[in-house]
Parts: structure tokens; sequence; C-alpha cells
């Protein structure tokens, strides 16, 4: 027994250390939860109490000394406005530089510069005190005109402009003429141009247009230095004629691009709907109206075009000069001999193109005359007749060849190239930019 007593005294000391190490280690953590509870907000406790105390410090900024070197530079640009003079803008630029006002004057390969267009914007780098050091002016086109100082003295070149291309969309309604609607949507002339080279086939712009016919163009937009430089080539177009849509998208195939249908058929076939050049004179749609007199069809030998003296007449179609010459009624007069045993007769021109002699090749679209009121004649207007084995035909009654289509192993490919084109064409039909602000 005497020997457990001792093991119990030997073993109350250290259990007693173990105890009182756990006090010590809850006591020393007191602290610790009272500081953490110093960071909260007691409940009830009103804050509008508190005193707020605005505090306004200064502070000294460092003093910047302006560089007044001579080899700092300034790059301006200014708006050109309407009745603007050389001198008045190289004001407004702050240029102060008599010496190349005066070389900007006098220098005879500088037409652009003295012929200011509203609008466009010209760029100048000059020194601190207002000497010209370079100038810079993009009127157009893929050139840009810069004059520059070196070696003491100006010289003025023209460089290639860098330019971007943007997709326009635009529609339109023809309300009195094609052009005028045209103008309307803000479409470039040479769009113009190209929507009536692709439908060619497909419509007669100078006698089958009427009010109310619209048009919806998709095309590339060519900018150099963020300023508009002149219209590309139109990806997609469609013309509404009457009721019937007519659609044309852009595509290259083995090396040969043209324009086609939504599925696939080619929109070049041998013989144009009309023979005349059409232009901003020409777009009314009532400007093909039939010829008072002669009327239309006479005998289904031949249509006659109501146009200006001097509008120009168009090859149909490829083919060989059979005469050129004057014979009889038709007056001044054409004939041209096609593939097929077709022929075209063209009359009452004012003039033949330049050189045109029997036997002379000529392509679809070439001018051939000019329209004039030659032989018997009340006016100015063509007679066009179109001919199968020299018999009088209505080409718009006879199945014209066309060229061939896409071919089957590219259809895919057509379909994802136009597949863009197609969806612009689509979310612009029924609506007219023409209208909208």
């Amino acid at each position: 027994m005497p020997g457990n007593k001792d093991k119990a005294s030997a073993q109350r000391p250290q259990a007693l250390t173990k105890k009182r190490l756990r006090w010590l280690i809850l006591l020393s953590s007191f602290p610790l939860f009272g500081m953490m509870a110093a960071f909260g907000i007691a409940p009830n406790t009103s804050l509008e109490e508190v005193p707020v105390q605005q505090v306004v410090l200064g502070l000294e900024l460092p003093e910047i000394q302006l560089d007044s070197s001579a080899d700092m530079t300034f790059w301006r640009q200014e708006r050109i406005q309407r009745g603007d003079t050389l001198a008045t803008l190289l004001s407004r630029l702050d240029v102060d530089n008599q010496e190349a006002l005066t070389f900007m004057r006098d220098a005879r390969d500088m037409k652009a510069i003295h012929q200011l267009v509203a609008g466009k914007t010209i760029h100048v780098q000059t020194t601190a005190a207002g000497e010209l050091l370079l100038l810079r002016y993009f009127p157009g086109g893929s050139e840009q005109m810069v004059v520059e100082k070196t070696n003491g003295s100006f010289k003025v070149s023209e460089k290639p402009a860098q330019l971007e291309t943007h997709i326009q969309m635009k529609s339109g309604v023809i309300n009195t003429s094609l052009f005028a609607a045209i103008d309307n949507a803000g479409v470039p002339e040479s769009v113009a141009t190209q929507i009536v080279d692709i439908l060619a086939s497909e419509i007669d712009f100078h006698r089958d247009l009427r009010k109310g016919d619209r048009f919806t163009v998709v095309y590339d937009s060519l900018y150099g230095n963020g300023e508009p430089a002149r219209a590309g080539r139109v990806l997609a177009v469609e013309f509404v004629n009457q009721g019937t849509p007519y659609r044309g998208l852009y595509f290259e195939v083995n090396g040969e691009s043209g324009y086609y249908t939504p599925d696939g058929k080619s929109l070049k076939k041998a013989f144009l709907r009309s023979p005349l050049e059409f232009s901003r004179i020409s777009s009314g749609f009532s400007a093909g109206r039939f010829h008072p007199v002669l009327k239309t069809w006479r005998a289904h030998k031949g249509i006659d075009y109501a146009a200006p003296t001097g509008t120009g007449v168009k090859a149909a179609a490829d083919g060989t000069v059979a005469f050129v010459g004057s014979q009889g009624g038709y007056g001044n007069v054409i004939f041209l001999d096609h593939q097929g045993s077709y022929s075209t007769v063209y009359g009452h021109l004012s003039a033949f193109a330049k050189g045109l002699r029997k036997g002379q090749r000529v392509r679809q679209g070439d001018i051939i005359g000019r329209v004039g009121a030659t032989g018997m004649a009340t006016g100015p207007h063509l007679h066009y007749e179109f001919r199968f084995k020299n018999v009088q035909r209505d080409p718009l009654k006879v199945a014209m060849p066309t060229a061939d289509p896409v071919p089957p192993k590219h259809m895919a490919g057509f379909y994802e190239y136009t597949k863009s084109s197609m969806a612009r064409l689509d979310m612009l039909r029924g609506t007219s930019l023409a209208f909208l602000d």
C-alpha cells in the first residue's frame, strides 16, 4: 500500500500541471475574442451622433516646364467647308507659312488642292511656330496628295492611300426615276450602273420600270483615311419590277467572276433585254414609253425606244457587223450577225461608233452608235429589230441561251459564299432605307 501512495502522489503534480495548462490557454484567448468583438456594432447604436470632420490638405504640384524645343511638331486636321480657299483653310489650321502657301498656289500638278471638296478633311503637320512640314489630302479614289518639306524645299507627290473595305446596304423605291431613288437612298451612281448591267438580261430598264418598283443592294465601299473613297463591287442586288423579284449574287468560280440567281443560274444571257445605254437622263420609268407615231411592235417588226439624241446604242450580243451605213427608211443603220442564225438591227442613228466597219467583231454591251432621227423618223428614237433566220421576232418571247451555271461541284461553295449576302437582302426586304433619316 505505501508503494501505491507514492505512486498516487507522484501522479498528482502531473495531473495538476495539465489542468493548469488548459486554463491558461482558455484565459489567454479572452483578449483575442475581445479584440474581435471591437469591430462589431452594438445593437440600436445611432450613427447620426458620430461627429464628421472635413479635413482639407494643400498639396503642392510639381512645376511643369513646357518644352519650347524647336523639334516639337503638331498634327492638326480641318474639315473643308463650302467656299473655303487654300488660304482660309491653312489659317484655321494655324499654318503660318507664306512659303508653303505660295508653293501650293503656283504648283501646276496640284489640281486637287485647288478644287477643294466640301466635307473632305485636310491633315497637316507643323512646327510649334506654325511652319508647315507636311500636308495630306485625300480627295477620293485610290491616291492621296502629299505636300512635304524636305531639305528646305516643298515637294508634291501622289501616294497610294490605305483603303479599307466596308459593306454597305441600301434600299429604295422608285417614284419618279431610278436615279432619283438612287440619290434618295444615298447610293453612288457607279452602283446604279452596276445594278442595271447585272440585271440587263432580265429587266428592260427603259420600258419596264414602274412607279413602286423597289431595289435593295449590298456593295463594297472603300474608305481611305477614314473617309469614303469610292464604291466597289456590288455583292448582291434584288430588284422588284412590277411585282416580280429578281436577284443577282456575285460569285467567282474557276477564276471567272459573274452574277447568278440564288439557285446558281447565270444572269448572263446571249442577248440584252434593251440595246440602249442606261443613264441618268433615261432613268425615268416612263422614259421608254411607246413612240407616239410609230408605236411599238409595228407588225412585230421592231421595238421603238424614245430616247434623247446622242444616247448610246449597245450591241445586244456578241456578233459581227454585217452592214453599217444609210439604208432607206432606217436612215443610219447597223446590222449585226450573231451565232445561231440570229441578227439584230439598229436604225435612225445620229452617228456610228468611231471606226466601226463591216466585218468587225463586237462584244455584248459595246457602244456601236448614237440615237438619232435619221430616215423615216418623227423624232429621236432607236428602232430595234431582233431577227431569227432573217425573220423579225419578239425578243421578249424567244427563249435566250444563257451562260453556264455554277458547276454542281461548286454549288456548296456558292451557297456558303452567298449566304451572308442573301441574309442581308432578306433583312432589308420590305424596308426602304431611302426614307429613313
